[in-house]
């Protein structure tokens, strides 16, 4: 087997160390010429026993692993249980939780959830490009994310539940190019700066936008050009419509709701950035993407991402929402 393309395939590949080497050594130089994170020497030697490489370059660090550089590092959890952590999170549809992941591959759920966060974080993509442009349509809609009061336990509905409608919950903002990328934030509420301000960063001036009537998009039409679609009298005209963010705010819900049952506003954007990224990498009419090619991408994107236990709680300074 060169590669693994099913999670069976998968498993019994990576029970292997020594194939879990050798991808990782293929993801992170795919010349082969393994270097020092710390010096970016080639002089290194593999230490099979150790299961280490030891760097001859002049620095205090002489021995690192594969992890090291990557959202692996310092965990003590081997490669035959992160590589296939990471399989079932980018190709779970609906996603997977922490206390499955501590039952499929015996770790403690505790462990589980911190993996889950480090795998969320690799995930997240960052781009300077633009969406939109000449012959694009883009739509951008906000949706509410949190708990349906009539699910709650009373206690916990008495301490989050102060008012009807969406007061005590969190919003998140979609951009979405048809038939292209969709770009998801968390956002502090529904204001005109805070939702015009993402639209402005990341959507070329010029492009075709289609909005709902809600009062924050007013003004858009100096910049782009900006449609309308009033949801109290309709929801499409012609191509006008939001239906594509709205479907994806229904697969976004369905796995808050049915997978992850609550999330904290505190982490709300790294599912928001799972969903998006799971999104991004679907398979369609015009191209097939396979399991294994979602998780080669995502493993592609492990080198150079730090996530420690201090950061995940919120005791050292967070990424801004």
């Amino acid at each position: 087997m060169t590669h693994p393309t099913t999670l069976q395939e998968a498993i019994q590949y990576f029970s292997n160390f020594e194939n879990c080497r050798a991808f990782m050594v293929e993801i992170r130089w795919p010349n082969g010429a393994v270097q020092c994170p710390y010096c970016d020497s080639e002089k290194v030697t593999y230490l099979a026993n150790a299961r280490v490489y030891r760097c001859y370059g002049d620095h205090p660090k002489q021995k690192f692993s594969l992890k090291v550089g990557t959202i692996f590092e310092d965990s003590p959890i081997p490669l035959e249980k992160w590589l296939p952590a990471v399989w079932l999170l980018v190709n779970a549809k609906n996603g997977i939780s922490s206390y499955e992941i501590h039952r499929a591959l015996g770790v403690t759920q505790k462990s589980a959830w911190f993996m889950l966060q480090r795998i969320r974080l690799a995930v997240q993509t960052k781009s300077f490009l633009k969406l939109g442009g000449s012959g694009k349509e883009i739509e951008a809609d906000e949706s509410f994310i949190g708990g349906a009061a009539r699910f709650m336990h009373k206690g916990r509905r008495d301490r989050l539940i102060t008012a009807r409608g969406v007061k005590d919950k969190a919003a998140a903002f979609g951009i979405l190019e048809r038939g292209g990328q969709v770009r998801v934030f968390a956002v502090p509420n529904r204001r005109k700066k805070a939702l015009q301000g993402h639209i402005a960063e990341h959507v070329e001036e010029g492009t075709s936008i289609y909005t709902d009537a809600l009062m924050s998009y007013m003004g858009l039409n100096e910049k782009f050009q900006h449609d309308v679609i009033d949801h109290a009298s309709q929801y499409v005209k012609g191509q006008v419509h939001t239906n594509g963010l709205e479907n994806f705010w229904s697969l976004l819900k369905r796995s808050l709701k049915g997978t992850y049952i609550s999330i904290e506003p505190f982490h709300m954007f790294r599912y928001l950035d799972e969903q998006a990224w799971r999104y991004n990498n679907r398979a369609t009419k015009e191209q097939f993407i396979g399991d294994g090619d979602r998780f080669r991408t995502a493993l592609s994107q492990i080198v150079g991402k730090r996530l420690t236990f201090k950061e995940v709680t919120g005791k050292v300074g967070e990424r801004a929402a």
